[in-house]
């Protein structure tokens, strides 16, 4: 570090499974960072988690954000975007979970405040953080601009949480609450958008299947098309996350994710402090924890030429998490549709 660098003063919001197993200690072992306290709506938990991760708990969330520069938020989406509005207009920077909210208006209130703040925002879509997904997006992009567009895409993530698994979010209320759409859509959405484009709101298609189980079809502004299947309800040996491209440069396939969740966490935290300097606000900082692969050691969302990485901006902060939700609700809503005409048609039959 040289002098005049310091590390950036982050708070940690949240405390449960994915606090402890990937914000908290990706945030507590960067060195661009200082770990400035956690928060919790159990205090106990709270205090449980800083004593682990080397700092000190905070009872009052306020408290916190006075003492921070940017938020680490580890929270339900509709606990986090009031949150993240309120650090941001603080003039705190923001490093956010996916979805950033489940309504339209909470989104757009988020994406608006850290524009209005001029604050930077981090959404963690994990496979923008991660190898070989970040560079197997980047190169479909770069295929499409050499051999034409993306005609069709298609995206299943179907996961065992409350299929039988033992996994640690199988007990988190909102999850059960919102289900697949809301939890791993997101994921499926940050693989298509870039590389298909927008998503023509009013022509989702969708149907349910088994549990939580969904299917959408999605027309994009461009003339493409795709399919997404969702679902956390399939059992342990049906478990597959899959996505897929096909046109002019033939036909392209998701490689499995390699990197942890911690270790992207911590690319995230790379990108933000690179967003934190463009603003001109928030702090000099430490190196950063990692470098993608190809960036010849530019900070992770930073090309070597110091130009922002695509994945830093246009896919991954607060306007496009608010693109998600606003997409993901249009598929809620349709499905309210197509079960209230199935309620229609039982009922006069």
């Amino acid at each position: 570090m040289t002098a005049g660098e310091r590390p950036l003063r982050v708070g940690l919001f949240g405390t449960g499974p994915w606090a402890e197993l990937t914000q908290g200690p990706a945030l507590a072992a960067h060195p661009g960072v200082e770990l400035t306290g956690v928060w919790g709506r159990r205090t106990e938990a709270a205090s449980a988690l800083a004593e682990r991760l080397g700092t000190r708990p905070y009872a009052d969330a306020g408290a916190l954000l006075d003492d921070c520069e940017a938020v680490a938020v580890a929270l339900p989406p509709d606990v986090q975007a009031p949150l993240a509005v309120r650090a941001a207009d603080a003039g705190r920077h923001l490093l956010l979970d996916k979805p950033v909210a489940t309504t339209e208006r909470a989104a757009r209130e988020v994406a608006e405040a850290a524009e209005r703040a001029g604050v930077a925002s981090v959404v963690f879509f994990t496979l923008h953080f991660s190898e070989p997904t970040a560079d197997w997006i980047r190169e479909q992009r770069r295929a499409a601009e050499e051999h034409g567009d993306w005609l069709t895409g298609g995206a299943d993530w179907f996961s065992p949480v409350f299929g039988g698994s033992d996994s640690p979010f199988a007990a988190s209320p909102w999850r059960r609450a919102k289900g697949a759409l809301w939890d791993v859509g997101p994921h499926a959405l940050s693989v298509l958008l870039p590389l298909l484009g927008d998503v023509v709101t009013e022509r989702i298609g969708v149907g349910r299947g088994p549990g939580d189980t969904v299917h959408l079809t999605f027309r994009h502004t461009g003339g493409a098309s795709s399919t997404v299947g969702l679902s956390h309800s399939v059992p342990p040996a049906a478990a597959e996350v899959s996505a897929r491209v096909r046109g002019p440069a033939g036909i392209a396939t998701l490689p499995e994710r390699a990197t942890s969740a911690a270790d992207a966490f911590g690319v995230a935290v790379d990108t933000l402090l690179t967003a934190a300097r463009a603003t001109g606000s928030g702090t000099a900082t430490a190196p950063a924890a990692s470098a993608a692969p190809g960036t010849s050691g530019a900070t992770a969302g930073e090309r070597a030429d110091g130009e922002v990485e695509y994945a830093a901006t246009r896919f991954c902060d607060a306007r496009f998490g608010l693109r998600v939700t606003e997409i993901l609700a249009a598929a809620e809503a349709a499905l309210a549709t197509a079960e209230d005409g199935t309620r229609e048609m039982a009922g006069g039959s």
